[in-house]
């Protein structure tokens, strides 16, 4: 049986650059989607999978992303004199005990693979998860736990696929397929962001990751791939034949909330999916759309 995935990555040190001049103070990861911000989907989304142990890759003007998964006494305080008991819930329902939170700083930007290996003290030497927030995946089980049943099964490092344009590969790391039985995929081989005509497939992966510890040695390494960054898929690919390696077709809709119109649609999609707001929310879409 492989050993259990008891802790999950989060690499939130990214600048937001798409979403300029309103991530310029405040980190991406902090827009909200209806009320909760996108760091606390992912966060919840590790929870519900089990995970015990939550550790974020930060960057330089982050601060807000630590202060969120702080408890503020004087806020609880206020909110219960005030009879708030739905608002002290939502600001106080999704804390881990602080000790489960760990926080370490990526200095530079470069790439996704290096700021991975910046946690990897905080890892050690067992299998972990990554979940990068720009992803929000909407259905009935959440994705991480949708990899971390595959892993239970299978072993070795498991990412979440789903296939895109072809136009659209050189924005993802792309797999070349072996075995596929349309739900699991054996991984023969990774590209990073490549043109179209040399895109191996369009089974592309997306923001979550079930990785084996043997990724950090090739993370050490340092080498430098596609935008001269250190690419978490380049040490991946190093590990294909000496551990399984899959991709799984997840169950669920995928939201890409680090563009601006996919991060519209999730806000869309997650406030219908509110009882509370679905009604209201369709008769507002069904006055624009009737506008010229």
């Amino acid at each position: 049986m492989p050993p259990p995935v008891r802790k999950a990555v989060f690499p939130v040190a990214g600048l937001g650059t798409r979403f300029l001049p309103a991530t310029k103070a405040v980190p991406k990861e902090m827009l909200p989607v209806v009320d909760k911000p996108l760091i606390q989907y992912a966060l919840e989304e590790a929870q519900a999978a089990g995970i015990e142990e939550f550790i974020f890759v930060t960057g330089p003007g982050k601060e807000a992303i630590e202060a969120h998964f702080r408890p503020d006494p004087e806020l609880n305080r206020t909110l219960e004199i005030q009879g708030k008991t739905r608002a002290l819930q939502a600001v106080t329902g999704y804390l881990p005990s602080p000790e489960r939170l760990k926080f370490t700083l990526q200095t530079e930007p470069l790439g996704l693979g290096h700021a991975v290996w910046c946690a990897r003290e905080l890892v050690g030497d067992e299998p972990f998860a990554v979940l990068l927030p720009d992803d929000l995946v909407l259905g009935n089980t959440p994705c991480l736990k949708q990899l971390l049943d595959v892993h239970a099964a299978k072993g070795g490092n498991i990412v979440a696929v789903m296939e895109v344009p072809r136009e659209q590969t050189r924005r993802y790391g792309v797999l070349e397929i072996g075995k596929d039985d349309g739900r699991l995929a054996e991984v023969q081989g990774l590209v990073e962001k490549p043109e179209p005509e040399k895109a191996p497939s369009t089974l592309s992966i997306i923001g979550r990751y079930v990785l084996e510890p043997a990724v950090f040695d090739h993370l050490s390494e340092q080498q430098r791939g596609a935008g001269n960054e250190i690419q978490l898929t380049d040490a991946m690919a190093q590990t294909i034949g000496k551990t399984p390696f899959h991709g799984l077709r997840f169950e669920g809709r995928r939201f890409d909330c680090g563009d601006c119109l996919g991060f519209l649609e999730a806000n869309i999609a997650y406030t219908l999916a509110r009882k509370e707001f679905h009604e209201s929310t369709w008769a507002m879409l069904e006055g624009y759309a009737k506008r010229d």
